[in-house]
């Protein structure tokens, strides 16, 4: 973690401060949007449907 801390420019002595819950703010994976679900896929598909597939 002190390696991590280094790499974001955090010196040891700052790191040592940190509270657990600062600590996990810092280094939290931000997240996109959530999946689409089901329901959605199914509105998007009625709406736009795939055409008959070409011939061969």
């Amino acid at each position: 973690m002190l390696r991590a801390a280094l790499a974001m420019g955090i010196p040891p002595g700052a790191f040592w401060r940190l509270s657990l819950k600062e600590w996990r703010m810092l280094t939290a994976v931000e997240r996109g949007p959530a999946p689409m679900g089901r329901g959605r896929l199914d509105e998007l598909m009625a709406r736009w449907p795939d055409g008959e597939p070409a011939g061969d």
